[in-house]
């Protein structure tokens, strides 16, 4: 049983990362304040540093539950596809609601361009980059595409490239039919298959 402190504790916890979740994108990264955080959370900016070390260890702790929580949802996407080709296209459809301008996509841009000055949030970042990577290819792998880890970074890799690239008003035309043939087996290892 939880107690009702641990409990007040852990709602504070959250309003400080869903704070901070809010004001990367609106802000930017270094834009953001103890006071700003602790304003916008409720709190005062004592709480910051009573619940996190550091507001660049909150900030960083932020970005990366926000990944972890939008690749969960992509998890139970894929999980429900039957083929790959239905899995890239599933994923591109889940990213449709990405301009590159929303809160979301900014939050991951800001993140990702700090990760570049700060190690922690680079190999937080990384840690989340492989565990998609890793769980993708063993489904790839499940379904029978060739080097399916290997597969497996260069899709994630697109999909990003893809979102990064709407941030800048481009569009990238029908990048499913590009996309899919990397999980389809070329002529010659289909023939190999089948001996």
């Amino acid at each position: 049983m939880v107690s009702p402190a641990a409990e007040r504790g852990r709602a504070v916890r959250e309003r400080l990362l869903n704070a901070a979740a809010e004001l990367i994108p609106e802000r930017s990264w270094a834009a953001v304040s103890t006071r700003i955080l602790a304003e916008r959370a409720g709190v005062t900016p004592s709480v910051v540093h009573y619940h996190f070390p550091s507001l660049q260890s909150l900030l960083n702790e932020a970005a990366t539950s926000r990944m972890r929580q939008l690749l969960a949802g992509l998890y139970e996407l894929l999980e429900t596809t039957r083929t790959p080709a239905e899995a890239i296209e599933t994923m591109l459809a889940s990213a449709d609601e990405y301009t590159g301008a929303d809160a979301t996509s900014l939050l991951f841009v800001e993140a990702y361009l700090a990760s570049t000055r700060d190690d922690d949030l680079r190999e937080r970042i990384a840690g989340v980059v492989a565990e998609f990577r890793q769980r993708f290819g063993a489904w790839l792998e499940r379904h029978g595409v060739p080097a399916p880890f290997e597969t497996a970074a260069v899709l994630a890799a697109s999909l990003d490239g893809v979102l990064l690239h709407r941030g800048l008003g481009l569009k990238a035309t029908a990048p499913s039919a590009v996309l899919l043939r990397l999980v389809s087996a070329s002529p010659e290892e289909e023939r190999q298959c089948e001996q």
